[in-house]
Protein backbone atom coordinates (compact mmCIF):
# COMPACT_ATOMS: atom_id res chain seq x y z
CA UNK A 1 0.00 0.00 0.00
CA UNK A 2 2.79 2.41 0.87
CA UNK A 3 4.85 3.62 -2.06
CA UNK A 4 4.28 1.78 -5.26
CA UNK A 5 3.45 -1.80 -6.04
CA UNK A 6 5.89 -4.62 -5.90
CA UNK A 7 4.55 -8.10 -6.44
CA UNK A 8 8.03 -9.49 -5.95
CA UNK A 9 8.36 -7.90 -2.52
CA UNK A 10 5.18 -9.48 -1.21
CA UNK A 11 6.16 -12.91 -2.47
CA UNK A 12 9.73 -12.74 -1.10
CA UNK A 13 11.14 -13.43 -4.57
CA UNK A 14 14.72 -12.59 -5.44
CA UNK A 15 15.22 -9.95 -8.10
CA UNK A 16 17.19 -12.52 -10.06
CA UNK A 17 14.22 -14.87 -10.43
CA UNK A 18 12.88 -14.85 -14.01
CA UNK A 19 9.65 -12.90 -14.43
CA UNK A 20 9.11 -13.00 -18.21
CA UNK A 21 9.85 -9.27 -18.45
CA UNK A 22 10.13 -8.96 -22.20
CA UNK A 23 7.73 -9.54 -25.10
CA UNK A 24 7.16 -13.26 -25.54
CA UNK A 25 4.66 -12.41 -27.06
CA UNK A 26 4.30 -9.12 -25.21
CA UNK A 27 0.52 -9.13 -25.05
CA UNK A 28 0.23 -12.40 -23.16
CA UNK A 29 2.10 -11.17 -20.10
CA UNK A 30 -0.98 -10.85 -17.91
CA UNK A 31 -1.39 -14.59 -17.85
CA UNK A 32 2.31 -15.33 -17.38
CA UNK A 33 3.77 -12.98 -14.80
CA UNK A 34 3.59 -15.42 -11.90
CA UNK A 35 5.59 -18.64 -12.25
CA UNK A 36 4.51 -21.75 -10.38
CA UNK A 37 6.62 -20.97 -7.33
CA UNK A 38 5.15 -17.49 -7.14
CA UNK A 39 1.61 -18.84 -7.32
CA UNK A 40 2.33 -21.31 -4.54
CA UNK A 41 3.79 -18.60 -2.34
CA UNK A 42 0.84 -16.33 -3.10
CA UNK A 43 -1.59 -19.03 -2.00
CA UNK A 44 0.38 -19.68 1.16
CA UNK A 45 0.53 -15.99 1.98
CA UNK A 46 -3.22 -15.60 1.62
CA UNK A 47 -3.91 -18.68 3.75
CA UNK A 48 -1.71 -17.47 6.58
CA UNK A 49 -2.70 -13.82 6.55
CA UNK A 50 -6.42 -14.30 5.96
CA UNK A 51 -7.00 -17.20 8.32
CA UNK A 52 -5.16 -15.50 11.19
CA UNK A 53 -7.66 -12.71 11.71
CA UNK A 54 -11.42 -12.03 11.61
CA UNK A 55 -13.24 -10.47 8.70
CA UNK A 56 -12.14 -6.92 8.11
CA UNK A 57 -15.40 -5.42 6.95
CA UNK A 58 -15.65 -3.66 10.29
CA UNK A 59 -15.08 0.06 10.31
CA UNK A 60 -13.41 -0.03 13.73
CA UNK A 61 -9.83 1.06 13.07
CA UNK A 62 -7.57 2.26 15.86
CA UNK A 63 -5.67 5.49 15.49
CA UNK A 64 -3.02 4.47 18.01
CA UNK A 65 0.57 3.98 16.84
CA UNK A 66 1.25 0.54 15.45
CA UNK A 67 3.00 -1.91 17.71
CA UNK A 68 6.26 -3.24 16.31
CA UNK A 69 5.62 -6.16 14.01
CA UNK A 70 7.72 -8.43 11.89
CA UNK A 71 8.00 -7.27 8.29
CA UNK A 72 7.55 -9.81 5.53
CA UNK A 73 10.45 -8.14 3.75
CA UNK A 74 13.74 -9.25 5.31
CA UNK A 75 16.60 -6.78 5.01
CA UNK A 76 18.20 -7.55 1.66
CA UNK A 77 21.15 -5.63 0.27
CA UNK A 78 20.67 -4.32 -3.25
CA UNK A 79 23.02 -2.63 -5.69
CA UNK A 80 22.11 0.68 -4.05
CA UNK A 81 23.52 -0.54 -0.74
CA UNK A 82 26.64 -2.14 -2.16
CA UNK A 83 27.64 0.03 -5.14
CA UNK A 84 26.07 3.48 -4.95
CA UNK A 85 27.87 6.32 -3.16
CA UNK A 86 26.57 6.74 0.37
CA UNK A 87 25.27 10.26 -0.27
CA UNK A 88 23.18 9.00 -3.20
CA UNK A 89 21.56 6.08 -1.44
CA UNK A 90 18.65 7.90 0.26
CA UNK A 91 17.66 9.50 -3.06
CA UNK A 92 17.91 6.26 -5.00
CA UNK A 93 15.80 4.49 -2.39
CA UNK A 94 13.29 7.32 -2.33
CA UNK A 95 12.77 6.77 -6.07
CA UNK A 96 12.72 2.96 -5.49
CA UNK A 97 15.54 2.42 -7.97
CA UNK A 98 16.60 -0.49 -5.79
CA UNK A 99 13.21 -2.15 -6.53
CA UNK A 100 12.67 -1.91 -10.29
CA UNK A 101 9.58 -4.11 -10.52
CA UNK A 102 7.36 -1.05 -10.07
CA UNK A 103 8.91 0.52 -13.16
CA UNK A 104 8.14 -2.60 -15.18
CA UNK A 105 4.55 -2.58 -13.92
CA UNK A 106 4.21 1.00 -15.16
CA UNK A 107 5.94 0.22 -18.46
CA UNK A 108 4.12 -2.94 -19.55
CA UNK A 109 0.71 -1.29 -20.28
CA UNK A 110 2.52 1.18 -22.56
CA UNK A 111 4.08 -1.68 -24.51
CA UNK A 112 0.82 -3.61 -24.75
CA UNK A 113 -0.93 -0.52 -26.12
CA UNK A 114 1.82 0.32 -28.59
CA UNK A 115 1.85 -3.30 -29.69
CA UNK A 116 -1.88 -3.30 -30.34
CA UNK A 117 -1.68 -0.01 -32.19
CA UNK A 118 1.20 -1.26 -34.31
CA UNK A 119 -0.57 -4.54 -35.07
CA UNK A 120 -3.42 -2.54 -36.61
CA UNK A 121 -1.04 -0.96 -39.11
CA UNK A 122 -0.28 -2.75 -42.35
CA UNK A 123 3.47 -2.68 -41.67
CA UNK A 124 3.15 -4.03 -38.14
CA UNK A 125 5.58 -3.06 -35.40
CA UNK A 126 8.41 -1.01 -36.88
CA UNK A 127 10.78 1.83 -36.11
CA UNK A 128 8.04 4.20 -34.93
CA UNK A 129 6.68 1.72 -32.41
CA UNK A 130 10.16 0.84 -31.14
CA UNK A 131 10.93 4.54 -30.71
CA UNK A 132 7.89 5.08 -28.51
CA UNK A 133 8.57 1.90 -26.55
CA UNK A 134 12.01 3.30 -25.72
CA UNK A 135 10.60 6.70 -24.77
CA UNK A 136 7.95 5.08 -22.59
CA UNK A 137 10.69 3.10 -20.85
CA UNK A 138 12.55 6.26 -19.92
CA UNK A 139 9.30 7.91 -18.91
CA UNK A 140 8.36 4.94 -16.74
CA UNK A 141 11.57 5.29 -14.74
CA UNK A 142 11.01 9.03 -14.26
CA UNK A 143 7.33 8.90 -13.42
CA UNK A 144 7.52 5.85 -11.19
CA UNK A 145 10.17 7.69 -9.21
CA UNK A 146 7.99 10.81 -9.10
CA UNK A 147 5.04 8.79 -7.86
CA UNK A 148 7.09 7.20 -5.10
CA UNK A 149 8.38 10.59 -3.95
CA UNK A 150 4.86 12.04 -3.86
CA UNK A 151 3.64 8.98 -1.98
CA UNK A 152 6.39 9.20 0.62
CA UNK A 153 5.87 12.93 1.12
CA UNK A 154 2.21 12.32 1.90
CA UNK A 155 2.85 9.21 3.99
CA UNK A 156 6.05 9.99 5.91
CA UNK A 157 4.27 10.08 9.28
CA UNK A 158 2.35 6.87 8.57
CA UNK A 159 5.41 5.14 7.14
CA UNK A 160 7.29 5.77 10.38
CA UNK A 161 4.68 3.67 12.21
CA UNK A 162 4.65 0.71 9.79
CA UNK A 163 7.28 -1.99 10.15
CA UNK A 164 7.95 -2.43 6.43
CA UNK A 165 8.28 1.27 5.65
CA UNK A 166 9.79 2.87 8.74
CA UNK A 167 13.28 2.86 7.20
CA UNK A 168 12.28 4.81 4.09
CA UNK A 169 14.37 7.97 3.65
CA UNK A 170 11.70 10.50 4.62
CA UNK A 171 10.14 8.41 7.38
CA UNK A 172 13.53 7.75 8.97
CA UNK A 173 14.81 11.33 8.61
CA UNK A 174 17.59 10.54 6.13
CA UNK A 175 16.03 13.21 3.88
CA UNK A 176 13.82 16.18 4.64
CA UNK A 177 10.80 17.23 2.55
CA UNK A 178 12.67 20.11 0.90
CA UNK A 179 15.25 17.71 -0.50
CA UNK A 180 12.52 15.36 -1.70
CA UNK A 181 10.70 18.22 -3.46
CA UNK A 182 13.84 19.22 -5.35
CA UNK A 183 14.35 15.58 -6.36
CA UNK A 184 10.69 15.40 -7.42
CA UNK A 185 11.14 18.45 -9.63
CA UNK A 186 13.99 16.69 -11.41
CA UNK A 187 11.83 13.63 -12.07
CA UNK A 188 8.95 15.72 -13.38
CA UNK A 189 11.31 17.64 -15.66
CA UNK A 190 12.61 14.36 -17.06
CA UNK A 191 9.07 13.11 -17.60
CA UNK A 192 8.13 16.33 -19.37
CA UNK A 193 11.18 16.06 -21.62
CA UNK A 194 10.06 12.59 -22.67
CA UNK A 195 6.43 13.60 -23.13
CA UNK A 196 7.43 16.53 -25.36
CA UNK A 197 8.55 13.98 -27.97
CA UNK A 198 4.95 12.80 -28.42
CA UNK A 199 2.14 14.27 -30.51
CA UNK A 200 -0.10 17.01 -29.11
CA UNK A 201 -2.97 14.66 -28.24
CA UNK A 202 -0.61 12.39 -26.30
CA UNK A 203 0.99 15.32 -24.47
CA UNK A 204 -2.40 16.43 -23.15
CA UNK A 205 -3.32 12.86 -22.27
CA UNK A 206 -0.05 12.25 -20.47
CA UNK A 207 -0.19 15.50 -18.52
CA UNK A 208 -3.68 14.66 -17.28
CA UNK A 209 -2.30 11.62 -15.45
CA UNK A 210 -0.58 13.93 -12.96
CA UNK A 211 -3.89 14.38 -11.15
CA UNK A 212 -3.95 10.65 -10.45
CA UNK A 213 -0.29 10.61 -9.41
CA UNK A 214 -0.89 13.42 -6.91
CA UNK A 215 -4.15 12.09 -5.46
CA UNK A 216 -3.43 8.37 -5.20
CA UNK A 217 -1.65 8.57 -1.80
CA UNK A 218 -4.76 10.18 -0.29
CA UNK A 219 -7.02 7.33 -1.28
CA UNK A 220 -5.88 4.94 1.44
CA UNK A 221 -7.20 7.49 3.93
CA UNK A 222 -10.71 7.73 2.49
CA UNK A 223 -11.56 4.43 0.77
CA UNK A 224 -10.90 0.72 1.06
CA UNK A 225 -10.12 0.73 -2.67
CA UNK A 226 -6.78 2.55 -3.03
CA UNK A 227 -5.56 -0.37 -5.17
CA UNK A 228 -8.21 0.55 -7.76
CA UNK A 229 -6.86 4.11 -7.89
CA UNK A 230 -3.35 2.74 -8.21
CA UNK A 231 -4.61 0.71 -11.17
CA UNK A 232 -6.04 3.83 -12.80
CA UNK A 233 -2.65 5.52 -12.33
CA UNK A 234 -0.28 2.72 -13.23
CA UNK A 235 -2.14 1.71 -16.38
CA UNK A 236 -2.47 5.15 -17.96
CA UNK A 237 0.08 3.95 -20.50
CA UNK A 238 -2.63 1.72 -21.99
CA UNK A 239 -4.14 4.94 -23.31
CA UNK A 240 -0.94 6.85 -23.96
CA UNK A 241 0.85 4.21 -26.04
CA UNK A 242 -2.02 3.85 -28.49
CA UNK A 243 -2.39 7.62 -28.80
CA UNK A 244 1.33 7.98 -29.53
CA UNK A 245 0.97 5.81 -32.64
CA UNK A 246 -2.42 6.92 -33.96
CA UNK A 247 -2.76 10.46 -32.57
CA UNK A 248 -6.03 9.53 -30.86
CA UNK A 249 -7.62 6.71 -28.87
CA UNK A 250 -9.97 4.05 -30.20
CA UNK A 251 -12.23 3.49 -27.21
CA UNK A 252 -13.14 -0.02 -28.37
CA UNK A 253 -9.48 -1.03 -27.99
CA UNK A 254 -8.00 1.11 -25.24
CA UNK A 255 -10.84 1.06 -22.70
CA UNK A 256 -10.94 -2.73 -22.28
CA UNK A 257 -7.13 -2.76 -22.32
CA UNK A 258 -7.12 -0.12 -19.58
CA UNK A 259 -9.76 -2.04 -17.60
CA UNK A 260 -7.67 -5.20 -17.91
CA UNK A 261 -4.67 -3.41 -16.43
CA UNK A 262 -6.72 -1.99 -13.56
CA UNK A 263 -8.07 -5.45 -12.69
CA UNK A 264 -4.57 -6.93 -12.89
CA UNK A 265 -3.27 -4.22 -10.54
CA UNK A 266 -6.03 -5.00 -8.07
CA UNK A 267 -4.77 -8.59 -7.98
CA UNK A 268 -1.07 -7.97 -7.41
CA UNK A 269 -1.41 -4.92 -5.14
CA UNK A 270 -4.02 -6.56 -2.94
CA UNK A 271 -1.61 -9.47 -2.42
CA UNK A 272 1.10 -6.93 -1.64
CA UNK A 273 -1.19 -5.12 0.82
CA UNK A 274 -1.64 -8.21 2.98
CA UNK A 275 1.84 -7.82 4.43
CA UNK A 276 0.84 -4.43 5.87
CA UNK A 277 -2.68 -5.39 6.93
CA UNK A 278 -2.05 -5.42 10.69
CA UNK A 279 -0.13 -2.13 10.66
CA UNK A 280 -2.65 -0.51 8.30
CA UNK A 281 -5.48 -1.43 10.63
CA UNK A 282 -3.58 -0.02 13.60
CA UNK A 283 -2.75 3.34 12.03
CA UNK A 284 -6.18 3.70 10.43
CA UNK A 285 -5.49 3.43 6.70
CA UNK A 286 -7.49 1.30 4.30
CA UNK A 287 -6.84 -1.27 1.59
CA UNK A 288 -8.59 -3.94 -0.45
CA UNK A 289 -6.75 -6.50 1.70
CA UNK A 290 -8.72 -5.23 4.70
CA UNK A 291 -11.93 -4.96 2.70
CA UNK A 292 -11.81 -8.44 1.17
CA UNK A 293 -10.70 -10.23 4.33
CA UNK A 294 -11.65 -13.91 4.17
CA UNK A 295 -13.11 -13.41 0.70
CA UNK A 296 -9.70 -12.51 -0.74
CA UNK A 297 -9.22 -15.64 -2.83
CA UNK A 298 -12.62 -15.33 -4.43
CA UNK A 299 -12.21 -11.61 -5.12
CA UNK A 300 -8.72 -12.01 -6.56
CA UNK A 301 -9.95 -14.82 -8.80
CA UNK A 302 -12.75 -12.56 -9.99
CA UNK A 303 -10.41 -9.70 -10.84
CA UNK A 304 -7.90 -12.06 -12.44
CA UNK A 305 -10.62 -13.42 -14.70
CA UNK A 306 -11.76 -9.90 -15.51
CA UNK A 307 -8.20 -8.93 -16.48
CA UNK A 308 -7.90 -11.78 -18.98
CA UNK A 309 -11.42 -11.32 -20.35
CA UNK A 310 -10.93 -7.59 -20.88
CA UNK A 311 -7.62 -8.22 -22.60
CA UNK A 312 -9.41 -10.62 -24.95
CA UNK A 313 -12.03 -7.97 -25.73
CA UNK A 314 -9.30 -5.44 -26.53
CA UNK A 315 -7.53 -7.96 -28.78
CA UNK A 316 -10.74 -8.71 -30.64
CA UNK A 317 -11.40 -5.00 -31.17
CA UNK A 318 -7.88 -4.58 -32.54
CA UNK A 319 -8.43 -7.62 -34.79
CA UNK A 320 -5.33 -9.38 -33.52
CA UNK A 321 -4.23 -12.75 -34.82
CA UNK A 322 -5.30 -16.06 -33.21
CA UNK A 323 -1.86 -16.45 -31.61
CA UNK A 324 -2.75 -13.59 -29.25
CA UNK A 325 -5.78 -15.42 -27.91
CA UNK A 326 -3.84 -18.67 -27.60
CA UNK A 327 -1.32 -16.76 -25.51
CA UNK A 328 -4.06 -15.59 -23.15
CA UNK A 329 -4.79 -19.20 -22.28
Amino acid sequence: VHGGSSLLSCLQLKQSQPLHLVPQPMLSLVGRTQPAAARALTSALLRVRVSSRPSSDSDSTSREPAAPSNSLDPPVLTWVDTRAPASWRPYLKLARLDRPIGTWLLYWPCVWSIGMAGAENAQGIGALELKYMALCGIGAVAMRGAGCIVNDLWDRDIDARVARTRDRPLASGQLVPRQALVFLAGHLAAGLAVLSQFNAYSIGLGASSLALVASYPLMKRITFWPQAFLGLTFNWGALLGYAAIHGSCDAAVVLPLYASGVAWTLVYDTIYAFQDADDDRAVGVKSTALRFGKRAKEMLSLFGGAAVASLAVAGAAAELQPAFFVGLG
